[in-house]
């Protein structure tokens, strides 16, 4: 995939692409790497969910705020949102970390993501940079609820099947990636009363059911 394709997918165009490039390039490639874009990226994507959570809900407090903000902000929903947008496909990198399954990794793609906000940033502006991470988010912004976030996705999608007398999910892995010391881990979550099948992936195996529980919770609500 070229650089435009996940430029594209942020909704922004850039005026400067090499800022693009750097983002999408990492260590293992090149000296001008990602890491210090990165840095940015994290920062304005703290404060660009902060400022969408406090707005979205005026009347919830400091601590649910940051509550709601973390379960947004962290490495296995960046890697989901990531391989949602293909990212891997883009990532410029070392002939040794693509052997090795660099593309698909939890770490790799979660700072390429953020470092393309970055890119974004410094490249548009900071009204850019929320609207390119509004335009990832969207999703997950629906989907934010302050009762949910208080229980893990697993928690929330079991409470709810056992609320309507519907058996328990269940677990299996589809899939084992990369080296032992940095492996993608690949679950279904199955509802068969509910004929739903949801695929999640995480740097471990319980990372990977939560997002395929969350996934799956997402389906189950909106049938």
């Amino acid at each position: 995939m070229s650089a435009a394709g996940p430029a594209a997918a942020f909704g922004y165009s850039f005026q400067r692409p090499h800022l693009l490039r750097q983002a999408l390039t990492h260590r293992s490639f090149a000296a001008e790497h990602n890491e210090r874009l990165e840095f940015i990226g994290d920062g304005v994507l703290n404060c660009a969910i902060a400022l969408m959570l406090y707005q979205r809900f005026p009347d919830l407090p400091e601590g649910e705020l940051s509550r709601l903000r973390s379960s947004l902000v962290n490495r296995d929903t960046l890697h989901r949102l990531a391989l949602g947008l293909d990212l891997g496909a883009a990532i410029r990198l070392g002939e040794g970390e693509l052997k090795s399954g660099g593309a698909a990794r939890a770490s790799i793609l979660a700072d390429a993501l953020e470092a393309v906000f970055g890119a974004i940033l410094l490249d548009g502006g900071f009204e850019a940079a929320c609207a390119a991470i509004e335009c990832v988010y969207a999703a997950e912004l629906a989907a934010t609820h302050p009762d949910a976030a208080a229980k893990d996705p697993k928690t929330l999608l079991q409470e709810w099947l056992q609320g309507r007398r519907l058996p328990v999910p269940e677990y299996a892995i589809a899939g084992v990636r990369g080296e032992p010391h940095a492996q993608t881990f690949e679950v279904v979550c199955r509802i068969p009363a509910l004929n739903i099948a949801a695929s999640g992936s995480g740097a471990s195996r319980r990372a990977a059911e939560q997002v395929a529980a969350r996934l799956a919770y997402e389906q189950a609500t909106r049938a």
